[in-house]
């Protein structure tokens, strides 16, 4: 199946920007039809599988408490 620009970046959760940026530096593939970009949306397996694992860890790491300094010295 293919995805236009829009759709792309609903798709990836991204800016449309960004997806233009890609198109541009040749990082994702895309079918020119004089008016538009169309992208087979079976690219972004992968892509979509390391967002998801980085959110993941995102979610982790924002919840994990910021262990003491072992170089605290209390000075008062």
């Amino acid at each position: 199946m293919y995805l236009n620009v829009a759709e792309t970046a609903a798709y990836l959760e991204l800016p449309e920007w960004y997806i233009r940026e890609k198109i541009a530096d040749g990082q994702i593939r895309a079918v020119h039809n004089g008016e538009e970009y169309f992208m087979n949306r079976d690219q972004f397996t992968h892509t979509l599988d390391e967002l998801k694992r980085l959110r993941e860890f995102e979610d982790i790491e924002k919840f994990e408490p910021v262990p003491e300094s072992y170089d605290y010295k209390d000075e008062d």
